[in-house]
């Protein structure tokens, strides 16, 4: 069927942004909202953490904490959803903890499930990065095959690959100081403020108990479309994506690949969930006219909506 003249068709992404995109009192303004903060105060029993006082009141050194930053994360992205209204995406991804946030947007977990799952998730890899000192750089420009060849040679991984000349790299905190003096040509190095070397080997500990934690849970089939950070796939078994989950806590996430899946599949549209910036910012490097809308504050729901129609 041709679609009917004066009518263009878009096709429409909603993606959850990962660790290190939360800030101080940035679910502040949310709480006005009707719901939203009967939301986050039921999560909180699930997260078994005041969503709201560290989203509200706390310092960043406090959101920073893994076993903090995401529950917190995927609690604002859910919440934030639900303010949207009725329509529906045509594609789900999330990055890193995000995805947990995805699953449960797509019916692959309930909302109650996802937190569940992210707070042994949290705890887990909170206890696995206090095993060594390690953490993450952020790697900006400079030709990929050399920035990846430099992380190979000072024994570090590249744990994001970002796209749109972005990679970071993750290992032990030696491993980035020798890094640091010995940069690959035009590439800028910023230090990530986060407690560990996530989505490395580091993480290996980590695993095993979210997968454990798992085995209570009998996941549904995507009803929507759902990228996985593991290859950029999209995946139509629940099960399948849960899996994915659990491994992806000690393998790179490949948002370069997820992005190029939404090129491939014709996005036209992307609205990053709550606390927004990160992906989009990606995006418009990246799917260069895509149309985007993060959202950092309520202020932004009127456009959102309206890249919803």
């Amino acid at each position: 069927m041709q679609p009917l003249q004066g009518i263009v068709e878009f096709v429409f992404v909603l993606v959850a942004p990962g660790q290190g995109a939360q800030t101080p009192g940035f679910l502040t303004p949310w709480l006005e909202l009707p719901g939203f903060g009967e939301r986050m105060s039921a999560w909180s029993d699930v997260a078994g953490l005041d969503l709201i006082a560290y989203g509200t009141k706390a310092g960043a050194d406090e959101i920073r904490d893994t076993a903090v930053a995401q529950p917190l994360l995927v609690a604002a992205s859910l919440a934030a959803a639900a303010t949207l209204g009725d329509g529906r995406p045509d594609l789900l991804a999330g990055h890193s903890v995000g995805e947990f946030a995805a699953a449960a947007l797509a019916g692959v977990l309930t909302d109650e499930q996802a937190l569940a799952l992210v707070r042994e998730r949290a705890q887990a890899m909170a206890e696995a990065a206090a095993l060594t000192p390690t953490g993450m750089t952020a790697v900006l420009g400079g030709v990929e095959d050399d920035v990846l060849a430099a992380l190979d040679k000072h024994g570090l991984t590249p744990a994001n690959i970002n796209g749109a000349g972005q990679i970071v790299a993750g290992g032990t905190l030696e491993q980035l100081a020798a890094f640091k003096d010995d940069a690959p040509a035009r590439a800028r190095l910023i230090p990530l403020s986060v407690a560990g070397a996530f989505h490395t080997a580091h993480m290996a500990p980590a695993v095993d108990r979210l997968r454990a934690a798992a085995e209570a849970i009998t996941p549904a089939d995507p009803a929507t479309k759902l990228l996985s950070n593991a290859d950029g796939q999209v995946v139509t078994g629940g099960a399948d994506f849960v899996a994915r989950l659990i491994a992806q806590v000690s393998n790179p996430v490949r948002w370069d690949s997820c992005m190029a899946a939404m090129a491939g599949l014709g996005v036209t549209r992307m609205i990053e969930l709550l606390p927004g910036g990160t992906l989009t910012g990606l995006a418009k490097r990246g799917l260069r006219g895509v149309e985007t809308v993060a959202l950092k504050t309520p202020d932004d729901l009127d456009a959102a909506r309206e890249l919803m129609k």
